[in-house]
């Protein structure tokens, strides 16, 4: 994901500078493209105004924040951190009053969109935090995403990604139960999808998922496993909340019995693996 929303940052004409985390090749292709690299990200807070960071949980996320030679280490007052990373809102409300206490501003500004929006300058972008500083990273944020709202104060955005996540799943699962009935009652699961988008189940899941699922591409725009950790943030909120998630209890579990049989690195579409594997029953393009 980190990587597209980069490129469109460079597309726009804005200055970007880069450190490697875990992976050195997405920041060498982003080099290549023109990005400055440094060492550490304290490097990165030193010589930038805005940084933008996108990884994969809290533990990431403090590390680069909060570890040796990390932005804070390196951020001067008046320098914001915007932190684009599904994690947990305790973690991200932590983090922002940590910052404000050194003079430094800080977003949580998670996405919906998968690696499609990402590359297509698309993506849905949930922000928390300041509204003066909200203001501030607007233009930025803008050539990354096509709709983006401040939904609250620190921690608000990764609620709402919590909620987006937690709907993602469960329409997921739903398609995947639906179709598997379809498909073993004899019916062309092409024809299902044509007969249902447009009425009441029709849903940009569906869309964008039913198509991929047809011809057996389980390619990942947004791993299971990232979906899992979406969930584990979310009823681990809800647990704080005292706000029973029964359902979303339930597909975290179905999304653990995948990881298991060695799906962790695939589409969370490959949810409908889970109900074809009951039945007996695989949904394919008859084409």
């Amino acid at each position: 994901m980190g990587k597209p929303m980069a490129k469109n940052l460079l597309k726009a004409g804005y200055s970007l500078v880069v450190c490697k985390h875990i992976d050195p090749r997405p920041v060498n292709e982003l080099v290549a493209l023109g990005a400055r690299e440094v060492a550490s990200p304290k490097q990165v807070a030193e010589v930038s105004d805005i940084v933008i960071t996108m990884l994969p949980d809290s533990a990431e996320v403090e590390e680069v924040v909060l570890g040796e030679s990390g932005l804070l280490e390196g951020a001067r007052k008046g320098t914001v951190i915007v932190d684009m990373s599904s994690i947990a809102p305790s973690t991200s409300r932590r983090l922002a009053a940590e910052a404000e206490g050194r003079g430094v501003g800080m977003l949580d500004a998670p996405v919906s969109g998968g690696e499609v929006g990402a590359i297509q300058g698309t993506l849905a972008i949930m922000v928390g935090g300041r509204e003066s500083t909200f203001s501030k990273c607007l233009d930025i944020l803008r050539a990354m995403g096509k709709s983006i709202v401040r939904v609250g104060d620190a921690g608000a955005g990764q609620i709402v990604k919590l909620v987006n996540q937690v709907i993602v799943a469960l329409n997921i699962a739903a398609l995947s139960e639906a179709f598997v009935l379809g498909v073993k009652a004899g019916v062309d699961p092409h024809v299902m999808y044509e007969a249902i988008r447009t009425g009441f189940a029709g849903s940009k899941v569906l869309d964008a998922k039913i198509p991929t699922i047809l011809e057996r591409n389980f390619k990942p725009g947004f791993k299971i496993r990232l979906h899992h950790k979406d969930l584990k943030n979310a009823l681990e909120t809800a647990r704080e909340l005292k706000v029973p998630l029964p359902m979303t209890s339930l597909m975290q579990q179905v999304l653990c019995a995948l990881i298991n049989e060695g799906k962790s690195e695939a589409d969370h579409s490959a949810i409908i693996n889970f109900s074809e594997r009951l039945a007996n029953i695989e949904v394919r393009s008859k084409v």
